[in-house]
């Protein structure tokens, strides 16, 4: 496949209006999911962006986060950490609770998974309103980790999500 990676998630990503509720467009990934060497470009694209920075931990947010985060991980020889919804963690946790586009929701992540110190790297697939990546952001800065980056494979520019990470280095393969 000789596509650049925004083309690619143009022609693999479908849009889902109204799902999961009336208004929202949710953005599909599992067309791109289910073609090797797509999933594969993207995941070098998501892991290029970063070079040259070091990187101990990819956090991956609940539940695509987990699909992109662990393959990320993997290629920066990094560990992998998950933030998932509230109750599904079975040792302690630190929460954080956040706005979404619509409605409420927090996030948990295990009170030893990020070391003091650690440089992390965030990995999600769609930056919308910013609510669930400034919660992972806090998760990590709690647990005396360092955010190294944000890197999402697709940015809702009209929904100025950007706007709650000025603080964080954001890598988006693509904005819509």
């Amino acid at each position: 496949m000789s596509l650049d990676v925004t083309d690619l998630l143009h022609k693999r990503v479908r849009d889902i209006p109204d799902y999961p509720t009336p208004g929202v467009v949710f953005k599909d990934i599992t067309p791109l999911l289910a073609d090797p060497e797509g999933f594969s470009h993207v995941i070098r694209a998501l892991v290029d962006r970063c070079a040259p920075t070091e990187i101990d931990l990819v956090v991956g947010l609940e539940a695509r986060g987990f699909i992109l985060g662990s393959p990320a991980a993997l290629a920066l020889g990094a560990g992998f950490v998950p933030i998932r919804k509230a109750g599904k963690l079975p040792a302690r946790v630190l929460q954080e609770t956040y706005d979404l586009e619509y409605g409420t929701a927090t996030v948990e992540m295990h009170t030893d998974a990020v070391a003091p110190g650690s440089r992390v790297l965030i990995v999600d697939d769609v930056l919308a309103t910013g609510g669930t990546a400034r919660a992972a952001v806090e998760l990590v800065r709690r647990a005396g980790g360092t955010v190294v980056g944000l890197s999402v494979l697709l940015e809702l520019s009209f929904l100025n999500g950007r706007e709650r990470l000025s603080d964080v280095v954001l890598h988006t393969l693509a904005t819509v």
